[in-house]
């Protein structure tokens, strides 16, 4: 089978380079992919693509697959096939659709995941989990004192992960998936600096003296204390991003929009969006709740006040948003 020029450049890549037509029929592949896989040139070409499949890569795998190619999109992503020696290889692969000439191509370039010089290869689902997992541990360890905590802490989340995606659809897609998941697996460790406050201030029912409003307002700085503590231990690229997410919401989800909160008196758009998100679904939770030192709002009233703070406390457009959200879940 002839190979267009245009298209055996690619397999010049050090990479292992498969080339199908457009019914995924294999039409050339390069040393690297012989290397890698057992199979050579003469014995694989003309067949179908899925000569390699292990039956041990995830459906929704190939269902994304399919779906980005067929709307033109190139798509990557992990894939466990077999060898000639029917070996597992664990692999990410990037797939491009290719128009040359008239006729459509699809470029597929693999990167062999058993190269990785240490460690071992941890599906993005199973990373998001573990991340979760261990952050969730930790705020709970770090807030142990309130046995009321989980369940807010799981609520915030919760209304975090809702706000986003509503936001995400009235913006188009402004967010990406991976930020997303970073900041709901976040958001459980905003109030981590609570943990330095003594009980008698944090759980005081009425107002707080001057003094006590001071030491309260200490818990971000304490947060990030221990989270640079904890990241100065950890130095891993697993919870980098997370960790880094978790800082920002811990010393800003208590700044305000007009610039009036603490404990750097952020002003709009200074104040992370991350920080902006936690900061309004915590008040939602923290007013329709009922705790040991205060009874819970009706959630009307607690609405109404959110759209009091448009403009003072909160983003206006996210409290729109969530305004909206929570009352058509009702």
């Amino acid at each position: 089978m002839g190979m267009t020029t245009g298209l055996s450049y690619f397999l010049m890549l050090s990479d292992a380079v498969i080339i199908t037509d457009k019914n995924h029929r294999i039409m050339d592949i390069n040393p690297s992919y012989e290397e890698i896989t057992g199979y050579r040139r003469e014995m694989i070409i003309g067949h179908q693509a899925g000569i390699l499949k292990s039956g041990l890569t995830p459906k929704n795998t190939y269902d994304q697959m399919k779906k980005e190619l067929t709307n033109n999109q190139a798509w990557s992503g992990v894939f466990i096939n077999r060898k000639q020696n029917k070996d597992l290889w664990h692999s990410n692969i990037t797939i491009t659709p290719i128009e040359l000439d008239g006729e459509s191509y699809y470029i597929g370039i693999f990167r062999d995941l058993g190269d990785i010089s240490e460690g071992i290869y941890v599906s993005e689902t199973r990373k998001s989990k573990i991340q979760n997992e261990i952050l969730r541990v930790l705020a709970l360890s770090c807030e142990i004192r309130d046995p009321e905590i989980e369940n807010h802490l799981f609520r915030v989340q919760q209304l975090t992960a809702s706000l986003l995606r509503e936001y995400n659809e009235a913006h188009h897609s402004k967010l990406s998936d991976d930020y997303i998941q970073h900041v709901i697996n976040a958001s459980i460790m905003h109030d981590i600096g609570k943990s330095g406050i003594p009980e008698g201030i944090l759980y005081k029912p009425g107002k707080l003296t001057f003094y006590e409003r001071n030491i309260i307002e200490t818990h971000p700085l304490i947060g990030v204390d221990i989270l640079n503590k904890i990241s100065h231990e950890l130095n891993d690229d697993l919870f980098r991003q997370e960790l880094d997410i978790s800082k920002s919401i811990v010393e800003f989800h208590h700044e305000k929009w007009d610039g009036s909160g603490y404990p750097h008196r952020l002003k709009g758009n200074e104040i992370p969006f991350e920080a902006q998100v936690v900061s309004l679904v915590d008040v939602y939770d923290a007013l329709t709740s009922r705790r040991a030192y205060k009874e819970a709002w009706p959630e009307e009233k607690v609405l109404d006040y959110l759209i009091e703070q448009k403009g003072s406390s909160f983003n206006p457009d996210l409290v729109d948003i969530f305004v909206a959200m929570i009352r058509k879940s009702k």
